[in-house]
C-alpha cells in the first residue's frame, strides 16, 4: 500500500504529527494530489544535484497542470482556483531554488516514515487505542444492524400471525355453520375439516409462541446495547469532549452517537407496536397458557422501562458553555459577558421536534453555598429544542446568557475557602417528555465552569479547567480545588503540547518537554520516582525562583507565538524550550555564526531570545545571547526582521550581522527568506529630489549590539573595515566618527538608519 494511504489510515494522535510536516511552503494538497509521482522518485538523488532538482520541479508543475485539467472537466471551479494559487506560490518559492524543494519533500517523507513506524510498533504493542476503537464502534454498528434486522423479521412475523389468525377463524367459523346446517356435508367430510382446523390451531399457538420468544429475545439484545450505549460509549464521548475542552482532538463522534440512540429508540417503538398488535390477536382469540397473556404485561413494561432509560440519558451538552470572544479557551465564563451553550437530544425522532423545552440554571445541586460566590443567570434561559437550526439534528443553542454576582451587604461573597479561579460553578439544563404514554424528566449538566469578573483573571482560570479535566471525569465535582490530587508528567506534558497544538500547526517535541520536564521536577537526579506535579507548583508557586508561576510563563509564551510568532513556531524555526546548558551543547560543534532561537525563562510576559556561536583565537567556543524580545520590540519590528538586520560592534568597528546559519546548519536567508520583504517593498536608494520634497529620508529599524572586540573573530575586523571604507565615499570622516559614538553608547537597542546606510553594504557578511 503506498505510503500516503498508509499514513490516512492512522490514528489521530499520528495523523496530527503528520499535518505539521505541511504548510504554505509545500502545502498537504500537493502531497495529496500527486502522491504516487511523488513517491516514485529518489527525491535525496535529486536534492544533490540542481540540473536534476531543476527537470523535477518543472515535472511538478506539469503534474500541476494535468490535475487543474481534471479539475475543469469535473467543473470543479474552488479546486482548479486552488491549483493555480499553489502553482503560482511554487514558483515564486522554488523557481531560482528547486534543490530546496527537494529538501523539503525528502524531509517530509522520512518524517512520514517515522511516525508510520511509530504507529506499526505501537499497534504491535496492543497499545493503538485508535484502531481499538474503530474496532469497537463497527461492533456496535453491527448490533445495531442485527436490532433493525430482528424488528423487521419480527414485524414480517406477526404479519404472518395475523394472517394465520384470520384464516382459522374464518375456516373455524365456517365449520360451526356446517354443522348447524340439517342438509349438509357428510360426517367425514366434517372430520377432515376438524383435523385441518386443528392442525391450524396447533400451527398458529406454535406461530404465537415463536413471534413472543422473538419479541422477549429483542428486548434483550436491545437492553444490551442500551448498557453499552449508556455505560460505555456515551462517558467515553464526554471524556472525549473533556479532552477536546482543552485542545485536546477534536470530538466528533456525536453523530454516530445520535444515530445509535435513534435506531434503538425507533425499534422500541416499533416493538411497542408490536405488543399493541399482539393485544389486538389475543382479544380475538386466545386459549389457556397463551404466551401472549402470560407475557404482554412483563414485555410492555420491559419495552417502556428501556425506552424511559434511553431517552433519560439523550439529553447531552453537545458545545460546552464558552465566551464568543475566547472559543479557545471554554468553561471560563466572565460576568457581565455573553455566554454560548448548546444542547444535542440524541432521539432524533420527528414527534419530538418542537417538543422539548429545556431550562438552565446554575448551580442547581450545590447545597454548600456559604463562603462560595453566588451567582444570578440573565438572558433567556430556555429554549425549544428543534430540527431547524442545527443541520437536522434535535438541538438547541442557549447565545443570550449572561451572570451577574449576587452581593451581600454591598461586599462580595468569596470569602470562602477558595480563590476565584479555583472556585468551579456548573450549568444544568432540564426538560421533561409528556406524550405518546410517556412521561419522563430530562436533566444534563455541562462541565465544571470557572466565573471570573475581569480577563486579567483568565490565564489562571484556564489553569484550573486544565487541571480538572485532566485529571476527573466526575461533572459535579464543584469542591475539586479543596484538595486538589497531583498530575503525572506523563498526562501534563500531553496537555501542554496540546495548548500548542491546539492554537497553531506545531505541538511540542520531546526535547522541548523535556526541559519543560526539568523545569519543573528538576533534574532527573533529583525528581521524585513517580514524577508527581502539585497543583501549587504548575499554577501557584514561583517556577526556579522566579517571581511568577510555571503556568503564567507558559501562558505568557503562548500569547507571544500567536501574536508575534505564529508563521516562526508553525515552520519549525522556533526551537523554543530548551536550556541554557542544553543550548550550549547544541552549538558547540557548529560552524561560527551558527544560532537558535528559544524562549526567555525569566519573563513572566513571555520573550524570546537568539543564542550564536563564535570562536575565540585559541578556537575554543564563545557563545552570545542578545537581550530578549518582548512583545513591546516585536510589536514594532518582526522577529525575522530583527534577524535579517541585526548588528554586533565593537569599538572602533562598524556593526556586522553575526547570524549566519539556523540551527542546525540552515543558511539564514534560506530560513528566513520567505518573510523578507520581496523586491518591491524593500526599502529604495536614496533620492535627494524626494528627500528635498517631503524633508524626510527613508528609514529601517534594526537592532544592533554592543560586544568587546576580544569577542569578535579576527575574520570580522577586515569585513568592517571594508565597509568603514565604503562609508567613506558618501559620508564625511566627523559624522562617522559621531556615528559611531552614538552607537557605541547604547547597549541593544533599535535605531532608525537611512537606506543610504544600508547600500553601503552593513547588512552583507
Amino acid at each position: 500500500m503506498a505510503q500516503w494511504c498508509q499514513l490516512q489510515q492512522l490514528d489521530s494522535k499520528y495523523l496530527e504529527q503528520v499535518d505539521q510536516l505541511y504548510d504554505d511552503c509545500f502545502p498537504m494538497d500537493i502531497r495529496q494530489y500527486l502522491s504516487r509521482w511523488i513517491e516514485s522518485v529518489d527525491w535525496d538523488m535529486v536534492a544533490m544535484q540542481d540540473s536534476l532538482a531543476t527537470v523535477r520541479f518543472h515535472e511538478l508543475l506539469a503534474q500541476l497542470d494535468d490535475q487543474h485539467s481534471r479539475f475543469a472537466l469535473e467543473n470543479n471551479f474552488l479546486l482548479q482556483h486552488n491549483i493555480r494559487k499553489i502553482k503560482r506560490n511554487l514558483q515564486d518559492r522554488f523557481q531560482e531554488d528547486p534543490v530546496h524543494m527537494a529538501m523539503i519533500i525528502s524531509r517530509n517523507l522520512k518524517e512520514e516514515q517515522k511516525i508510520l513506524a511509530s504507529a506499526i510498533s505501537t499497534k504491535e504493542e496492543g497499545q493503538d487505542s485508535g484502531s481499538a476503537m474503530v474496532m469497537e464502534k463497527k461492533k456496535l454498528d453491527n448490533k445495531v444492524k442485527e436490532i433493525k434486522d430482528k424488528v423487521q423479521v419480527v414485524d414480517q412475523n406477526i404479519k404472518n400471525l395475523e394472517e394465520l389468525q384470520d384464516d382459522y377463524d374464518f375456516k373455524s367459523n365456517t365449520l360451526k355453520n356446517r354443522e348447524n346446517e340439517v342438509n349438509g356435508t357428510t360426517a367425514m367430510e366434517l372430520q377432515k375439516e376438524k383435523l385441518t382446523i386443528g392442525r391450524m390451531c396447533l400451527e398458529l399457538k406454535a406461530k404465537r409462541q415463536e413471534v413472543v420468544v422473538q419479541l422477549a429475545d429483542l428486548l434483550h439484545v436491545i437492553n444490551l446495547l442500551i448498557s453499552d450505549l449508556i455505560n460505555e460509549e456515551l462517558p467515553e464521548w464526554k471524556q472525549r469532549q473533556q479532552i477536546a475542552c482543552i485542545g485536546g482532538p477534536p470530538n466528533a463522534c456525536v453523530d454516530l452517537l445520535q444515530n445509535w440512540f435513534t435506531v434503538v429508540a425507533e425499534s422500541l417503538q416499533q416493538v411497542r407496536q408490536h405488543l399493541k398488535k399482539l393485544q389486538e390477536l389475543e382479544q380475538k382469540f386466545t386459549y389457556d397458557n397463551d404466551p401472549i397473556t402470560q407475557n404482554k404485561e412483563f414485555m410492555e413494561a420491559r419495552a417502556l422501562e428501556l425506552l424511559k432509560t434511553l431517552l433519560t440519558n439523550s439529553l447531552v451538552v453537545e458545545r460546552q458553555p464558552c465566551m464568543p470572544t475566547h472559543p479557545q479557551r471554554p468553561l471560563v465564563l466572565k460576568t457581565g459577558g455573553q455566554i454560548t451553550v448548546k444542547l444535542r437530544f440524541l432521539v432524533k425522532l420527528q414527534e419530538f421536534n418542537y417538543q422539548l423545552r429545556v431550562k438552565a440554571v446554575l448551580d442547581k445541586d450545590v447545597t454548600e453555598k456559604k463562603g462560595f460566590r453566588k451567582f444570578n443567570l440573565l438572558g433567556t434561559n430556555t429554549k425549544v429544542l428543534n430540527m431547524e437550526e442545527s443541520n437536522g439534528s434535535l438541538a438547541a443553542e442557549f447565545r443570550h446568557l449572561q451572570l451577574k454576582e449576587q452581593k451581600v451587604a454591598g461586599n462580595r461573597t468569596n470569602e470562602g475557602p477558595l480563590i476565584v479561579t479555583e472556585e468551579l460553578h456548573s450549568l444544568s439544563f432540564e426538560s421533561e417528555i409528556s406524550q405518546c404514554g410517556l412521561n419522563v424528566k430530562l436533566e444534563t449538566v455541562s462541565l465544571p465552569v470557572v466565573v471570573i469578573s475581569n480577563v486579567c483573571q483568565l490565564p489562571s482560570a484556564w489553569a484550573s479547567i486544565l487541571w480538572y479535566n485532566m485529571l476527573t471525569t466526575e461533572p459535579k465535582d464543584l469542591k475539586f480545588f479543596l484538595s486538589p490530587p497531583p498530575a503525572k508528567w506523563s498526562q501534563l506534558s500531553e496537555v501542554l503540547s496540546w495548548q500548542f497544538s491546539s492554537v497553531t500547526k506545531r505541538g511540542l517535541n520531546q526535547e522541548q518537554l523535556n526541559m519543560l520536564e526539568d523545569k519543573l521536577l528538576g533534574a532527573k537526579a533529583q525528581r521524585n520516582l513517580d514524577g508527581q506535579i502539585q497543583w501549587t507548583k504548575f499554577c501557584k508557586q514561583s517556577a526556579n525562583e522566579k517571581s511568577f508561576p510555571f503556568w503564567l510563563w507558559i501562558e505568557g509564551i503562548l500569547d507571544l507565538i500567536k501574536k508575534h510568532l505564529l508563521s516562526l513556531w508553525n515552520d519549525g524555526s522556533i526551537m523554543g524550550f530548551l536550556s541554557k546548558e542544553r543550548e550550549k551543547v547544541l552549538l558547540s560543534d557548529k560552524c561560527p555564526g551558527t544560532f537558535l532561537l528559544r524562549f526567555s525563562e525569566s519573563s513572566r510576559e513571555g520573550a524570546i531570545t537568539f543564542t550564536w556561536i563564535e570562536h575565540d583565537v585559541y578556537d575554543k567556543p564563545v557563545f552570545h545571547s542578545v537581550e530578549p524580545y518582548t512583545k513591546k520590540e516585536l510589536g514594532a519590528v518582526s522577529l525575522h526582521d530583527i534577524i535579517r538586520t541585526y548588528k554586533v560592534m565593537a569599538a572602533e568597528n562598524i556593526p556586522e550581522n553575526p547570524l549566519r546559519f539556523l540551527y542546525p546548519d540552515i543558511p539564514k536567508d534560506k530560513a528566513f527568506g520567505k518573510y523578507y520583504p520581496k523586491p518591491s517593498e524593500a526599502p529604495e536608494p536614496m533620492d535627494v529630489e524626494n528627500t528635498e520634497k517631503h524633508g524626510y529620508m527613508k528609514t529601517e529599524l534594526i537592532s544592533v549590539s554592543e560586544v568587546h572586540p576580544s569577542q569578535l573573530q579576527d575574520n570580522m575586523l577586515p569585513m568592517s573595515h571594508n565597509v568603514y571604507k565604503a562609508l567613506e565615499q558618501h559620508v564625511s570622516p566627523q559624522d562617522i566618527d559621531a556615528m559611531t559614538n552614538n552607537l557605541l553608547g547604547l547597549g541593544q537597542f533599535d535605531i532608525q538608519m537611512s537606506a543610504e546606510f544600508e547600500d553601503c553594504g552593513l547588512d552583507q557578511k
